[in-house]
């Protein structure tokens, strides 16, 4: 099985020569089909860097980037968009929704951007909005939804076009226990139904007890990995263990969802 994310010597440097922060200093790992990886580190450890350089909003300084074996680099014009709009789907920690629309709009526009033919376009909606629990939230704007009707909406956004990959960037940091309990279950149940891919950077160990490997980053380098030894370890255990690498780091959290 071939990989559909390599990552390989990513550097990222931040400022002039002498006082220059290392942001990524020579990262290098794999993504397969069906993963659900998480991507851990405190604040400030390069995390979020990565997750951007793979979704091309910024630039790396060397090492490269592939998607199924084509380097994300080289891409430009209609080529970038389409990696943009199709191989990966981005969900935000800030939820990104568009205000004038409504959620089935904002769940739809990626498809009216690549002219998905309209019968397709809904019966992909219906399917998501049924697995993410949105039906009674599509007609409304986002100022009438709560958090977590929010956080799925742009879900459904970021899984529309059936992406290589899902990219999360911290996508329970907005949420309150109960709702962030509900996402992870959402995504963890499509990544084990589905086979959706997926890459959470995240410093929240409750979120990450839902990964299958977690990779942790301190001060742009790659210092650790995590196995769930699934199905016999409990997601209680692995988050036990998470917690202890994480402490390491001046990181953690309370609380088991």
């Amino acid at each position: 099985m071939e990989p559909v994310l390599e990552i390989e010597s990513l550097k990222k440097y931040y400022g002039k020569s002498g006082s220059r922060t290392k942001a990524l200093d020579g990262i290098t790992f794999q993504v397969m089909p069906g993963e659900f990886l998480g991507i851990m580190g405190s604040s400030g450890s390069g995390k979020s860097t990565l997750l951007n350089c793979i979704a091309t909003v910024i630039r790396p300084g060397s090492g490269s980037i592939k998607i199924n074996g084509r380097p994300v680099q080289s891409l430009k014009g209609a080529e970038l968009a389409g990696y943009r709009g199709k191989k990966i789907g981005y969900l935000f920690q800030s939820f990104e929704l568009l205000d004038n629309l409504t959620g089935y709009e904002n769940i739809l526009l990626p498809l009216s951007l690549h002219n998905v033919p309209e019968k397709e376009s809904r019966e992909r909606l219906e399917q998501l909005a049924g697995y993410l629990e949105i039906q009674d939230v599509l007609h409304k704007f986002p100022v009438q939804m709560s958090g977590g009707q929010k956080q799925r909406v742009a879900a459904a956004r970021a899984l529309i076009l059936n992406p290589e990959i899902i990219l999360a960037d911290e996508p329970t940091g907005a949420l309150d226990s109960r709702n962030a309990k509900t996402l992870m279950n959402k995504l963890s149940g499509l990544n084990a139904d589905s086979g959706a891919t997926i890459l959470m950077v995240t410093h929240d160990c409750n979120a990450a007890s839902y990964c299958r490997r977690i990779l942790f980053i301190q001060d742009g380098t790659l210092f650790h990995e995590l196995r769930r030894n699934f199905p016999e370890e409990s997601r209680q255990d692995f988050y036990g263990r998470i917690l202890r690498i994480m402490a390491q780091t001046g990181g953690g959290s309370a609380n088991v969802l």
